[in-house]
């Protein structure tokens, strides 16, 4: 069967560098860290005391206050971009055929500061006997956004969420991607959300010593390909996008950012949180996507790694893109934008997707900050280019964005510039 093309028609986005896609976007380029004190909660006693939040997030400016008690915070920020999205694409709801309008949405935990009040509520109360919020699991699980999202519009299309850590919305942009192109639905509202700063989250991440610590200078902790870098920032947020089939877009007039081109998925199968260190399953995924994309390693233009800021897996992607790519390694630009943002878990991919998009529309590729010279590690070539500091004006034709999460999940998307 002849595969149909999937573009990209609307875009939504609540990061910890801005609330819609032009802020996250005039931040990124400006090179803004998102990184400040926790003050989600009091992490005075914790090895970490800051993160990437979203700022000033007032759910009742989204929702009803009855309607704001029925939603985990990471579903709040799950409806609020993916609101932005589909507005941005113009879909007109009352004029489409919505049992072909799908939603695959994905979070890496879900509601985990849920599960965090009721359990502790439960042990405070239980000589009095177990008492539990009726919306308890409906709040924590973590496909409830994807199913509020279908909800809120009448989307009888597929309606599932995908999870696989932090390429979790990588996955869900690729299944949507699938599924259009083999003519299972005219459009999807793909993405993901997450909101794990949390007593637990933190904690947890703390006691893999996973995270960093310099509570001193929160801005310039997330530090990748410096020699450095002593972990990841946490952060949080959602972002959204609109994927339509090539011919229903065109009908209808909408305006396309980009086309998805190909993705690849690949294992590690190595360790429950470490890369392999010479990078196997991430040479493994990139190389599925560009056969997916019919497309040869000369095509590629910028990638937008996973680039967390830790001290394996930063040298494992360069290893990995050195041996895919090639002498083009060298002609490529590379960057790391969970620099700026913090690492969203499992909203990370469909964030970076996102910069991928607007780095194809207007042809600039956004910083990996907070590199200063003398912090070169010598495990890695600072030959590549991994646009430190300041953005960089180029061609961009097709951009390759990576993400691999615990368990050893790697998910990569390729987006190419529309052309009919």
């Amino acid at each position: 069967m002849e595969l149909k093309r999937v573009v990209v028609t609307g875009l939504g986005a609540i990061t910890p560098i801005g609330n819609n896609v032009n802020e996250t976007w005039e931040s990124a380029l400006a090179g803004n860290s998102g990184a400040r004190p926790i003050t989600l909660f009091d992490a005075s006693l914790f090895k970490t005391q800051f993160a990437c939040e979203v700022k000033n997030f007032d759910p009742l400016e989204h929702f009803d206050r009855k309607e704001a008690r029925k939603h985990d915070r990471y579903s709040q920020l799950a409806i609020a971009a993916a609101t932005q999205a589909i507005e941005d694409s113009g879909l007109d709801f009352e004029k489409e055929n919505l049992d072909r309008i799908g939603v695959i949405f994905s979070a890496g935990i879900g509601g985990i500061k849920t599960f965090e009040e009721e359990v502790g509520n439960y042990y405070l109360t239980k000589e009095n006997g177990p008492r539990f919020n009726p919306f308890f699991i409906p709040k924590m699980i973590a496909d409830i956004a994807t199913g509020h999202i279908s909800m809120i519009y009448g989307l009888r299309g597929p309606n599932y969420a995908t999870v696989s850590a932090c390429a979790s919305s990588t996955n869900a942009i690729a299944d949507a991607y699938n599924l259009i192109r083999l003519g299972k639905a005219n459009a999807f509202v793909t993405g993901g959300a997450e909101a794990a700063i949390t007593e637990s989250g933190v904690g947890g991440f703390n006691a893999m010593h996973a995270i960093s610590t310099r509570n001193e200078s929160p801005e310039t902790a997330s530090r990748p390909f410096s020699k450095s870098r002593d972990g990841f920032v946490m952060g949080e947020g959602s972002a959204s996008l609109i994927l339509e089939e090539l011919e229903h877009a065109k009908a209808r007039g909408a305006r396309i950012y980009a086309e998805v081109i190909g993705t690849g998925m690949s294992a590690d199968a190595y360790h429950l949180t470490a890369s392999h260190p010479d990078g196997v399953g991430a040479k493994l995924v990139m190389r599925n996507a560009l056969e997916d994309a019919e497309m040869q390693p000369e095509d590629i233009d910028y990638i937008n790694v996973h680039g967390t800021s830790t001290p394996v897996g930063d040298i494992s992607e360069t290893k990995a893109i050195l041996d895919v790519f090639g002498e083009h390694s060298y002609k490529l630009n590379i960057s790391a934008t969970k620099s700026m943002t913090g690492h969203l878990l499992g909203a990370a991919g469909a964030v970076e997707a996102l910069f991928s998009i607007l780095a194809i529309r207007d042809q600039i590729v956004p910083p990996t900050i907070n590199f200063t010279e003398g912090d070169e590690d010598p495990e890695i070539d600072y030959n590549l280019n991994f646009t430190f500091n300041k953005p960089q004006k180029r061609e961009i034709n097709a951009v390759l964005s990576n993400t691999f999460g615990f368990g050893g999940h790697n998910a990569s998307v390729i987006l190419k510039k529309y052309t009919e």
